[in-house]
């Protein structure tokens, strides 16, 4: 794959009480990624935008919510979440300055 697709494979961090956890105390950092992303290619993404180095990656297909608009009943888009353990030595900051 180019640089320009791996570049589109991660969508955004996910930034929650657990996942900030994880980060702080396994190096295990959380994304939200693509629907057809494998796990090459999320280790290869992060490796080129971070410039780390991946240990594993673990990815979950995530389904969306069911909700109600009035009357209407409607439900969230599917999702999938990437949990990415980095090698020891090597950080991501993902704080906002």
């Amino acid at each position: 794959m180019n640089q320009l697709a791996l570049m589109k494979v991660l969508l955004a961090p996910v930034i929650s009480e657990k996942s900030t956890g994880l980060a702080d105390n396994e190096n295990r950092f959380v994304f939200k990624v693509r629907k057809d992303a494998t796990k090459l290619q999320v280790r290869k993404a992060v490796e080129l935008m971070f410039e780390v180095e991946v240990d594993s990656v673990q990815l979950l297909n995530m389904k969306g919510k069911a909700k109600r608009f009035g009357r209407l009943a409607g439900k969230r888009s599917d999702w999938k979440k990437a949990y990415v353990r980095l090698k020891p030595g090597h950080e991501i900051d993902l704080s906002i300055s």
